[in-house]
């Protein structure tokens, strides 16, 4: 199953998104918080961003759902240092990572399917 993680600059901020994802994919969708700087506080880190890639993984790889700035640079080096394949998805955080975890309890689903639905949340309309 493709793995995920949700990389915010809050720690609850990742957490919420997780548990929100969670719900609705099932509680046997990889998906795993990485938000906080290194120190606990507002920021990212690429070690955790890292640990929480390898926590997501099981084979098929980890798409990586970032909020802004300093997250997608972290991922990055998270992603170029480790030995998992990962890619980041250029997906609003919330609806790309409840739509991602969706796609990734499917039994065929692949990095690219999930990442590729994860960006189509950007057409998700509210209203």
């Amino acid at each position: 199953m493709v793995g995920l993680v949700v990389v915010s600059h809050s720690r609850d901020a990742a957490a919420g998104i997780v548990e929100v994802a969670a719900q609705m994919a099932g509680e046997d969708a990889p998906i795993v918080a990485a938000g906080g700087g290194p120190d606990g506080g507002i920021g990212t880190s690429a070690p955790r961003i890292e640990s929480a890639i390898e926590e997501a993984d099981d084979g098929d790889g980890v798409a990586v759902l970032v909020d802004l700035g300093s997250a997608v640079m972290n991922a990055e080096l998270a992603i170029e240092t480790g030995d998992v394949t990962a890619r980041i998805a250029d997906a609003p955080v919330l609806e790309g990572a409840v739509e991602a975890a969706v796609a990734a309890t499917a039994p065929d689903a692949s990095l690219d399917d999930v990442v590729a639905i994860a960006e189509g949340a950007y057409d998700s309309r509210k209203l």
